[in-house]
């Protein structure tokens, strides 16, 4: 059975973005929506033939808007437009990124302040139906005036120009439409700049990124619950009575976590415990450390859903006002910080859990050097450990902020922009780091485990045991771990968010 979604006035979550994209196999406007895009449209036809200067309609583009365009060649400007704007290079991104920013697009261009014409939208609706996904190159964007070049390649296949990925192959666009039986769309005056404008695609690359994150930092909890019975900590640090001390609900959330996660441990009491229970601080402070990182991400998300829920565009037409107003909605300084603020969160999450990995090859609380029973003839998992430290410290290079930073544009006209383009991509890279180095600690606290004389591992974290236990064996003696390694992030990757919904990790 088919299914549908329909866009609607509402404000979208996270949650709501990803079903879309995860699941609906059409998309519809609702009839507010198809009034509202309808009102935008007609407003723009009724006024582009007045005599004077309107951005964007009978003007040319950034430094350029004191050019006067005739009516005659207004909608050849937007053809133009995109064509010259379409400047991205690098490696395709991610169909699954191209299909976030189409539907943050629609978000923005529900209000109808955008000025799209129905049969434009209606030919994205037609392309997300058939599983046509406009190729986006990935860098090329400063996150102001708009996304202008990624968002051009977005709308390129619309006028048949550009490449989109069709029945499977990556193909040009004009091959796209002649299976489809359509011709390139004609844009009308304004519809060029309304398909370029707006931070659409950083924002598509924060919604991704946050809902890897917020997976990710709930099996943090996981990871470490197991790393903690490997090391044979003492369990003081995650108990009730700690609640009394705190005015964080995220520290609280942890808590319960590591609580629940290991009822039924004897981690704590075995005599390669702690005396003092004084461990280190990589696991003492988990309730503390992981609670920062929810924190910037349960920030990120709200900024972040306000901006998918923004009309991002310049100008921007009030149809029932009778008026527009160029303004700033193309800047994208609010996603841009926030995903500089993810990316140090997240490499100071990465930061201590390659820690607890160190201590768990560091031969203490009764465990044989690098968790392996000769070591010397053996390395163990030595060298894992290194490839983890090299991860971390590329997260730690990648968190310095590129939304600290500007270069002017445009004949200064564009003479502050977010350079919200660089703030994704690292995080994004951030975040592959970050399933490595999990997969990497998961990978030493089972080792851990299997040679923890004594341990009892709780119920909830043996049935992850076992599953993981399935996929990579325990290292008896020195092999070819390179492939251990790749199975562990699979792992993380394809199976934390089932886990931490089975193990009801919060």
């Amino acid at each position: 059975m088919t299914e549908t979604r329909s866009i609607s006035l509402d404000f979208y979550r996270l949650d709501d973005i990803a079903d879309i994209v995860d699941n609906a196999q059409e998309l519809t406007l609702d009839g507010e929506v198809q009034e509202c895009i309808g009102r935008g449209a007609d407003y723009i036809a009724s006024i582009a033939g007045e005599d004077r200067h309107i951005y964007g309609i009978n003007t040319g583009f950034g430094s350029l808007c004191v050019r006067r365009i005739e009516e005659h060649e207004q909608s050849e400007l937007q053809h133009r437009h995109l064509l010259s704007h379409a400047c991205g290079v690098g490696e395709p991104m991610p169909a699954r990124i191209s299909r976030i920013t189409t539907v943050i697009k629609l978000l923005t261009f529900r209000s109808g302040y955008c000025g799209i014409t129905p049969n434009t939208v209606n030919r994205m609706l037609h392309f997300w139906a058939r599983g046509i996904v406009p190729a986006i190159p990935k860098k090329g964007t400063v996150g102001a005036s708009g996304d202008l070049a990624p968002l051009a390649h977005l709308a390129l296949p619309l006028i048949g120009e550009g490449k989109v990925y069709y029945r499977g192959e990556l193909v040009d666009a004009a091959t796209m439409l002649a299976g489809e039986g359509f011709e390139p769309l004609r844009l009308r005056p304004k519809e060029g700049l309304a398909l370029t404008n707006g931070v659409q695609y950083i924002n598509a690359i924060a919604v991704d990124c946050l809902l890897r994150a917020r997976t990710l930092i709930r099996f943090a909890d996981l990871v470490t619950a197991l790393s903690i019975q490997g090391f044979s900590t003492a369990k003081s640090f995650y108990q009730p009575l700690l609640e009394k001390t705190w005015r964080h609900p995220e520290r609280v959330t942890v808590a319960k976590n590591l609580e629940t996660l290991l009822a039924g441990s004897n981690h704590h009491e075995l005599p390669q415990c702690n005396i003092a229970h004084e461990d280190p601080y990589s696991y003492r402070c988990v309730p503390q450390v992981h609670a920062a990182a929810r924190q910037a991400i349960n920030f990120a998300t709200q900024i972040i859903e306000q901006e998918c829920n923004t009309v991002s565009d310049n100008p921007v037409f009030f149809y029932e006002e009778g008026t527009e107003l160029c303004a700033g909605n193309l800047h994208g300084a609010s996603s841009a910080m926030v995903m500089d603020l993810l990316a140090i969160a997240l490499t100071d999450l990465s930061s201590i859990s390659e820690r607890r990995t160190y201590q768990l090859l560091s031969g203490q609380h009764g465990l044989p050097d690098y968790l392996v029973a000769k070591p010397g003839l053996d390395s163990g998992l030595m060298i894992p450990q290194y490839t983890s430290a090299a991860l971390v410290n590329e997260n730690k290079v990648l968190s310095a902020p590129a939304s600290v930073d500007t270069i002017a544009t445009c004949q200064l006209q564009e003479d502050h922009v977010s350079m919200g383009g660089t703030s994704a991509y690292k995080l994004m890279q951030v975040i592959d780091n970050l399933t490595y180095i999990l997969g990497i600690e998961l990978l030493t606290a089972a080792q851990a485990i299997d040679l923890n004389e004594g341990l009892r591992l709780s119920p909830e974290t043996a049935k992850l045991f076992n599953e993981f236990r399935s996929e990579v064996s325990h290292l008896d003696q020195d092999r070819y771990q390179h492939p251990d390694i790749e199975k562990a992030r699979q792992f993380v990757e394809q199976r934390a968010r089932r886990w931490c919904d089975e193990l009801a990790v919060k």
